[in-house]
């Protein structure tokens, strides 16, 4: 999952919707498809979550303040991953018009309530770019596990392939 949602998550962090209008149709289509994409797997493994509790465990390296930071970023993550795309679901069934993901999957029935839509498109953005920040440090922690307690963290999670470049 996070060699998927890394990179999506990256991209949304950098690139708006304004930014590949301008592009053409075909641009914007595929970012749209993007989202889809990136919404979709949000939602599986915030159910996931749910579901079955936290994948990873916090390893036996850390010290009790460490496990429960790695605990609050993950548990911060998944949730929060699961309340943007719920608040893109928001923002479609507030919208004035029908909007579709990926340019052909209907997200809701518009209800044309614009002062909602704006407040729910505002708290979409900061819930995105505050994730954002999470992400950082949740990368940060886990770069930080893996050079300074040399618990391979970054192996565990990468695909085999990039196993050699850390």
């Amino acid at each position: 999952m996070h060699a998927v949602m890394i990179p999506l998550f990256i991209w949304f962090m950098l690139v708006q919707p304004r930014d590949v209008v301008p592009l053409g149709p075909r641009a914007f289509q595929f970012h749209s498809v993007l989202g889809l994409i990136f919404s979709t797997l949000a939602v599986i493994w915030t159910l996931d979550y749910l579901r079955r509790g936290l994948a990873g465990r916090p390893g036996p390296k850390l010290k009790p303040w460490q496990r429960r930071l790695h605990r609050a970023l993950h548990h911060t993550l998944v949730l929060g991953i699961g309340f943007v795309a719920l608040s893109g679901f928001l923002l479609g069934l507030t919208s004035a018009r029908l909007l579709k993901a990926g340019g052909f999957l209907p997200i809701a029935p518009p209800l044309n309530m614009p002062q909602a839509n704006d407040w729910i498109g505002t708290m979409h953005t900061i819930e995105f770019y505050s994730l954002g920040a999470v992400a950082a440090v949740h990368a940060g922690f886990h770069i930080w596990r893996h050079v300074r307690l040399k618990d391979n963290a970054l192996r565990i999670m990468a695909p085999k392939a990039l196993h050699r470049f850390l």
